[in-house]
């Protein structure tokens, strides 16, 4: 009669926890548990975890677990969900190990204690932390505790591999599957994408029987990460014509490749498709469309949307901070940080100080954009990176303190790289700068030295320099190396279809038309009085055969 009647409180308190819409109210009955002397128990135990879970709660979840001296097969796997959910992986790999010491084993030939309920968020656990030596230990758990025909386990045991590197072995689990259902596909396919083998994601998903949204998206994301952004386009046209919907996840993928391409009237059409199907209320949504709308040249619509968004995060502001200082209007753009850092709601992380510096940079805010590199580590607590100092070494490098950039350079503390030192080239040939042109060509050269281009330039720069012997002999490895520049090219939108240029391509008849837009616009400029800033080009060294 008491054992009933302490079920029945357990029963009870169970169900006062889901009622539980709160992190306030779980504490509430919590108390209540712990009133009853009912917080020992591995059943209710097991109902607090999944809660705080619900609500991001881990490390209470954690306290509520070790107060348990017995925690039964339920409970552990709650912990690893919870650990695992809440992107504490090593945590949740220290659960199972004390779960494996801890409970009893079903017989003595070494059976796994987990069942199908361990092992998806333990798996997840192993990928997330690239252990794959770990994943292979818990793949021979699962084979032993008979739950490989699982196909939530089987699948599980796809993504980490993949997410350990190891597609061989993913793909040797996914042929073994007797059933394998769209999320198999699709963690295949994502996978492949993932790592840039677009060929064998291509046939992954068209031997697909059922494709869903989701395997077109994957496919799209692929094209995007690859670079190929035209392919990503076409592969979310198609996706429409073949009579999928996109969604949310597809939006955000094919977003960037729009911006890249320049795509204008397709990213128009996704505003739309947004605005109608509600996706507009979605942080992210807006602000992947922001970047878009920056880079293909509206800034007034990327900041029409930031300014209408109810909700802003970091990304926001950092994408509109950027946006105003790629379209020359620095002074705006640093006013909107000001104005970010006046409400205080978010705080600026890395990506936010490169687009202020950079709009320092081209403001001539010299003394600003110091200070707010200083700034950076001591009120904000972001540390510089080879991106910030660049925009430094840039600001000085235009404002004539070339002495200063190639100080700031030498006390970095991380490593320059090439588009640093190449910042610094720039602004010693806008300077007349020789010595330190000379010295900044050549630490380009050791960086890339693959790249032809380098030996270009530090050939330029000995020549001017008088230093014909090492012109000489530049030349002299210009020739051996037989390389040629790979061309430039550009893309634009033209009635919804991509168009490729590339420096040097015969054109044909459009020849004629672009001839003559050209002169117009040559035409426009002379009659302004415009003047085309002199750094724009580098010269050229002509190499005799």
């Amino acid at each position: 009669m008491a054992a009933r009647s302490l079920w029945q409180l357990e029963d009870a308190i169970i169900a006062r926890l889901r009622t539980c819409a709160t992190f306030r109210d779980l504490l509430r009955a919590h108390g209540l548990a712990v009133r009853l002397c009912l917080s020992q128990s591995s059943y209710v135990a097991t109902q607090i975890v999944h809660i705080c879970n619900a609500h991001g709660r881990a490390a209470h979840a954690a306290r509520v677990f070790a107060q348990i001296p017995a925690p039964n097969l339920h409970l552990h796997n709650a912990m690893i969900k919870a650990y695992a959910q809440n992107h504490l992986h090593r945590d949740a790999v220290e659960v199972y190990v004390r779960m494996l010491r801890c409970l009893p084993h079903p017989s003595t030939a070494g059976f796994s204690v987990g069942d199908r309920f361990t092992y998806p968020f333990l798996l997840k656990a192993c990928g997330a932390l690239a252990a794959s030596r770990l994943g292979r230990q818990v793949h021979a758990h699962v084979a032993r505790s008979g739950c490989e025909s699982h196909a939530v386990v089987q699948n599980s045991l796809i993504e980490m591999y993949t997410r350990c590197g190891d597609l061989s072995t993913a793909r040797k689990a996914f042929d073994g599957m007797r059933e394998k259902d769209v999320v198999s596909w699709n963690t295949l396919i994502s996978a492949h994408a993932r790592m840039g083998q677009m060929r064998r994601a291509r046939e992954l998903f068209y031997s697909m029987p059922d494709k869903t949204v989701v395997s077109w998206t994957a496919l799209v994301s692929g094209y995007t990460a690859v670079g190929d952004f035209t392919g990503a386009v076409e592969v979310f046209r198609l996706m429409q014509m073949e009579g999928f919907e996109p969604d949310d996840v597809s939006i955000v993928a094919v977003l960037p490749a729009c911006a890249q391409l320049g795509a204008l009237e397709l990213g128009r059409w996704i505003y739309a498709y947004c605005s109608k199907h509600g996706m507009l209320g979605k942080v992210y949504i807006c602000n992947a469309l922001m970047e878009m709308y920056a880079k293909c040249g509206c800034i007034e619509e990327a900041l029409q949307l930031f300014h209408g968004m109810s909700e802003k995060d970091v990304i926001s502001w950092s994408t509109a901070i950027g946006g105003l200082a790629a379209h020359g209007r620095a002074r705006e753009a640093v006013r909107l940080f000001e104005v970010m850092d006046r409400e205080g709601r978010v705080m600026p992380n890395g990506i936010t100080f490169v687009g202020l510096l950079s709009a320092c940079s081209h403001a001539g805010l010299v003394d600003e954009g110091l200070r707010y590199l200083d700034q950076m580590k001591e009120d904000y607590g972001v540390e510089p990176g080879v991106e910030h100092y660049g925009c430094v070494v840039d600001l000085l490098g235009r404002s004539g303190r070339i002495q200063r950039a190639l100080d700031t350079i030498r006390g970095m503390p991380v490593p320059p790289d090439g588009k640093i030192w190449g910042s610094l080239l720039s602004a010693c040939r806008s300077h007349g700068d020789v010595e330190t042109a000379v010295v900044a060509a050549e630490r380009l050269v050791e960086l890339e030295p693959g790249d032809v281009g380098n030996l270009v330039m530090l050939a330029n720069v000995y020549g001017a320099a008088g230093r014909w012997g090492e012109v000489a002999s530049t030349r002299k490895e210009i020739r051996s190396r037989s390389t040629r520049k790979t061309p430039g090219c550009s893309m634009i939108e033209v009635d919804n279809v991509v168009r490729e240029f590339v420096a040097g391509q015969d054109l044909g008849p459009e020849l004629g038309g672009i001839a003559t837009v050209l002169d117009i616009l040559a035409s426009k400029l002379a009659d302004d009085e415009e003047l085309v800033d002199s750094d724009c080009g580098d010269a050229i060294v002509f190499v005799s055969g």
